[in-house]
């Protein structure tokens, strides 16, 4: 059963996701549908446990720039979007 949900998002964002779900052939609900249903099954797979290699690993590695990974993600995804 379908639900009508109103949102306020920043007009550029708006743009944006307009042009993201044309590409993929999709309406803007559909893809915030989605959206929600990938951060339901994330926080699932938080809760998982990492086999003890992978756990070995964490914070041996270093990286110059103090962004997080999500941040720099955004930020190449909106330059292309905006180019497009």
């Amino acid at each position: 059963m379908s639900t009508k949900l109103t949102l306020s998002l920043d007009q550029e964002a708006i743009a944006i996701a307009k042009k993201i779900a044309k590409k993929r052939n999709t309406s803007l609900s559909k893809m915030v549908e989605e959206y929600f249903y990938k951060l339901m099954n994330k926080k699932e797979a938080e809760k998982m446990e990492l086999h003890p290699d992978i756990t070995s690993m964490i914070g041996r590695f270093e990286i110059d720039d103090d962004r997080d990974y999500k941040t720099i993600l955004g930020e190449v995804r909106m330059k292309k979007h905006l180019k497009e």
